[in-house]
């Protein structure tokens, strides 16, 4: 049996996520896979208006919720489905569970976000869809003033 460890911070971009892998990734036999759900992160500046388990009971219903449009997915062809909550530092996590279930596939199915980067789900990794440079606004400021200023200028 095929042990995958996905990690999981979007339900329907999961989705999209792995009907474009399916193809791919479509092999005989039953998978075990281990859900790793990344809730967002709230600012630290929410702790004025919101208790800590009122956190707390909102991570735990986002992660019923994942669960709910997921696991039916992962659970076809006989597979099964052992869900984690992340908490705390990805790649420690992706360490004591590839530990724990022994040797498995890590997929990063996390919605890739515009200026934010993504933190590694292991060590020496990039998340999918995030390039391993950036150009910083600055300079693509610069870069687009300079082409206004000729385009003026002719």
């Amino acid at each position: 049996m095929e042990k995958i460890i996905l990690y999981v911070d979007d339900a329907a971009y999961a989705r999209q996520f792995l009907a474009n892998q399916a193809p791919a990734a479509a092999g005989p036999g039953a998978r075990h896979w281990v859900l790793v759900a990344c809730p967002p992160r709230m600012t630290h500046r929410i702790s004025k208006w919101v208790s800590h388990s009122a956190r707390e009971n909102w991570r735990s219903k986002w992660f019923v919720k994942v669960q709910d449009q997921l696991v039916p997915l992962l659970q076809v062809e006989g597979g099964t489905v052992n869900p984690v909550l992340a908490k705390g530092p990805l790649p420690e996590l992706t360490q004591r569970l590839t530990l724990e279930h022994g040797t498995a596939r890590v997929v990063d199915a996390r919605r890739p976000k515009i200026g934010v980067d993504l933190e590694p789900v292991a060590k020496g990794t990039t998340p999918a869809g995030q390039s391993t440079w950036a150009l910083p606004g600055a300079m693509l400021g610069m870069g687009a003033l300079l082409v206004l200023a000729n385009e003026l200028s002719e």
